[in-house]
């Protein structure tokens, strides 16, 4: 399939707001078929999540308040870049670290996930960490989290469910679980 007559180009920038985590811009652009519209959309580092699972098949989650939804979101530890080429590896495992305590001595590399391509630029780096040791906790000034251990099978149920719903989480969960099926 030839994808090149479905490119936009820009014709201009416009920052609209430039806050901490995210930057809106509002752009004119040039459609395939030569008109002219608009985009808005943020501007974002990107960020990591890891799904952790001890000897022992629990895996680790968070429960998190979001503001933007104005409730608890059960999620795998995640955090953002603290810029946009910080290396994804050792962020992911930074935030681990903060969040859980936990340090993982095996990780592998599960992808890419794009939360929301028409209005975000974030892309999360998903890892899968195994060879768990668990240390101290370190959370940012302000966040705040609750860490909860569960078999990654209950996990599995729980997004198969519709328990979980954190895009990252249910991506990250269902890869891990797909891949340990096909080792069996």
């Amino acid at each position: 399939m030839n994808t090149e007559k479905l490119i936009e180009k820009q014709i201009s920038s416009r920052l609209v707001f430039d806050g901490v985590v995210a930057h809106l811009y509002l752009d004119e652009i040039l459609l395939p078929n030569g008109e002219r519209s608009t985009r808005e959309y943020l501007k974002h580092n990107g960020a990591v999540a890891v799904l952790a699972i001890d000897k022992d098949d629990n895996a680790y989650i968070v429960n998190q308040y979001r503001y933007p939804h104005g409730r608890v979101i059960t999620e795998i530890p995640a955090g953002k870049l603290d810029f946009a080429e910080e290396d994804h590896l050792e962020a992911a495992m930074r935030e681990l670290r903060e969040e859980t305590g936990l340090t993982s001595a095996s990780v592998t590399y599960l992808g890419e996930y794009i939360p929301s391509p028409a209005l975000l630029s974030e892309v999360i780096y998903l890892y899968y960490a195994t060879d768990l040791s668990l240390g101290a906790q370190d959370l940012d000034e302000d966040e705040f989290l609750s860490v909860e251990k569960l078999p990654f099978d209950m996990l599995v149920q729980k997004v198969l469910n519709g328990e979980i719903t954190d895009g990252k989480t249910v991506c990250a969960v269902l890869k891990v679980d797909k891949m340990r099926n096909e080792k069996k």
